[in-house]
């Protein structure tokens, strides 16, 4: 077990446990200049984030193709990692229909960790294999795995284990150093550099996090025939804003009023997908199914086959 010396001696090569020279004062800042300076330091991760883009596109490449054979997009990491990518996993159903076993996300100390500090649980490499193993991950299935540092042990050991089990690895970091690149197949790092406050990773580092694991999870649903245009076409309307969102998209589609919209997704059990087809083509509904089905659900392919 690495001992405190060792760790200290790590954290001194982690730019996110620099002192930032911007903020070395903000106790003495008055509240406007501490969120300017706050403000200031977040515009830093976008730029970051985009030097990190070729090795995300392999990683979104990567979970289509997963994703296409039956696997899953597994997310682990603990604390804030962990927090952000159940967050992205739980805002797939929603967003584009899928079910609640495609995109996963797993925190080191489980679901008492999503609100409470669980003592310990990210120092623990061998409890990962074992919550891996809870859901039956397979070499089908591609794991990620997010640790601002790059370090924490239940992150390296979900790693070891995919990689194990031959099944596909990434890591999303902001350490240029970090363990887990070299471990990963794909290591996607955003250098964000030192955080307003030392070393809290909830801030620039947790958002560069957030936004790549969106960049992620978006693209793939893109590159899975979810969207038409940049339209949410399988938004599963489960309450009355989404009801009303479906409609929103399917007259956007269409260019249609909001009465033929709302005909058209209770003709089609408020599948905007397939509401939007049937307009645009005056098909049947049976018809605008096979259409999507022939046409592996991408809305556009099945248009173009119509014509």
């Amino acid at each position: 077990m690495t001992d405190t010396h060792d760790i200290l001696n790590e954290l001194n090569s982690i730019p996110s446990e620099a002192i930032n020279s911007a903020s070395e004062h903000i106790d003495l800042m008055s509240t406007v200049e501490v969120l300017q300076c706050i403000n200031e330091q977040d515009a830093l991760v976008a730029p970051a984030v985009s030097k990190a883009i070729p090795d995300i596109s392999k990683a979104v490449d990567v979970a289509v193709d997963c994703l296409k054979d039956g696997g899953r997009l597994i997310y682990i990491g603990a604390g804030t990692s962990g927090r952000l990518g159940i967050l992205d996993a739980v805002e797939c159903r929603p967003t584009f229909s899928v079910s609640d076993n495609i995109v996963v996300g797993l925190i080191a100390g489980g679901e008492r960790a999503l609100i409470h500090a669980v003592e310990g649980a990210e120092d623990d490499s061998n409890a990962a294999q074992q919550d891996l193993e809870n859901i039956q991950f397979s070499k089908k299935d591609m794991l990620i795995g997010l640790a601002a540092s790059g370090r924490t042990p239940y992150v390296i050991g979900a790693l070891k284990f995919a990689n194990s089990l031959n099944a596909t690895t990434a890591c999303i970091v902001c350490n240029p150093q970090a363990p887990l690149i070299d471990i990963a197949d794909i290591g996607i790092c955003a250098n964000v550099g030192p955080e307003v406050l030392t070393g809290s990773t909830r801030m620039k580092s947790g958002t560069a996090q957030k936004l790549i694991l969106n960049m992620i999870s978006t693209a793939s649903m893109i590159k899975l025939g979810k969207t038409y245009k940049n339209l949410m076409v399988d938004v599963n309307a489960t309450n009355q804003k989404l009801l009303a969102r479906a409609i929103r998209i399917v007259m956007q589609a269409t260019d249609c009023e909001e009465s033929v919209a709302v005909e058209a997704l209770a003709i089609s059990n408020n599948n905007a997908k397939l509401a939007i087809l049937k307009i645009l083509t005056n098909n049947d509904i049976e018809t605008c199914e096979n259409l999507l089905k022939q046409s592996d659900g991408f809305l556009r392919t099945a248009l173009n086959s119509n014509q």
